[in-house]
């Protein structure tokens, strides 16, 4: 399955179960490690675990297998990584305090406001 079509995939799966604020991130410029980051928030531990469990079981009747899970004990960010597509399923405090959005929409090689 292609990136683009993993993405449109894991958006639905979130989308389903009500996850709130998706963005999909294209982070091919900047990393070489993944090409897109999927981000949504969950309204409660459980919301959190649910949505990312949703994304792998959508997933896996696609005949996509994840990578491997993060965080799912907690559920306050889980991580499913897909290789291709790595997604971001947080509560919103947490998402507002790594900002993951920002960090990765910051342009490679581009000024960090830092004077040399």
């Amino acid at each position: 399955m292609k990136s683009e079509q993993l993405v449109n995939l894991v958006k639905e799966a979130l989308d389903d179960v009500k996850a709130r604020d998706i963005v999909a991130l294209d982070v091919r410029a900047m990393t070489g490690v993944t090409d897109y980051m999927v981000v949504a928030s969950g309204t409660s531990n459980r919301h959190v675990k649910s949505l990312a469990n949703n994304v792998i079981v959508e997933a896996k009747q696609a005949g996509v297998q994840p990578l491997g899970m993060e965080g799912e004990t907690v559920s306050e960010w889980v991580l499913v990584d897909f290789g291709d597509v790595v997604v971001h399923v947080m509560l919103p405090e947490a998402r507002t305090f790594y900002d993951i959005e920002r960090l990765w929409s910051v342009p490679a090689g581009g000024d960090s406001g830092n004077a040399n």
